[in-house]
């Protein structure tokens, strides 16, 4: 079966990758140009186009829309701490969009990357 990956639109690759690298656990299995990226975390790949990057994904639709990070489909990363880790965030400075919340499957909260694409750090309840 083929690997099922997420495109990310940011507004700058380096600061992305060190974002993602030095806060979530990623690794930079590629980064073939300056405006492109393949970030890795156990099986799941992240792809990041800047968004006046050289590659088809930063490309202008036909109606001349064109690509921008943030909206809110995101991904989710499942944490064994997530108390802990909003707190190591947080002093390091990063965005949240908002407070905890908990529902029926556990707690959640919304982190911005750097281009305001959001990530969702997932705390099953019973951990």
């Amino acid at each position: 079966m083929a690997p099922i990956r997420v495109r990310y639109i940011v507004d700058d690759a380096d600061a992305t990758i060190a974002f993602y690298t030095q806060h979530l656990d990623f690794i930079v299995k590629a980064h073939p140009a300056p405006g492109f990226a393949v970030l890795q975390r156990g099986d799941f790949s992240l792809l990041v186009n800047a968004k006046n990057g050289q590659g088809g994904a930063a490309q202008a639709m036909p109606d001349g829309r064109k690509p921008e990070p943030g909206g809110w489909n995101r991904i989710q990363i499942e944490v064994d701490d997530l108390d802990g880790l909003v707190e190591t965030l947080r002093k390091a400075g990063l965005r949240f969009r908002n407070d905890m919340v908990t529902g029926f499957g556990g707690k959640q909260i919304l982190l911005d990357d750097p281009s305001g694409n959001p990530i969702e750090l997932f705390e099953p309840a019973g951990k």
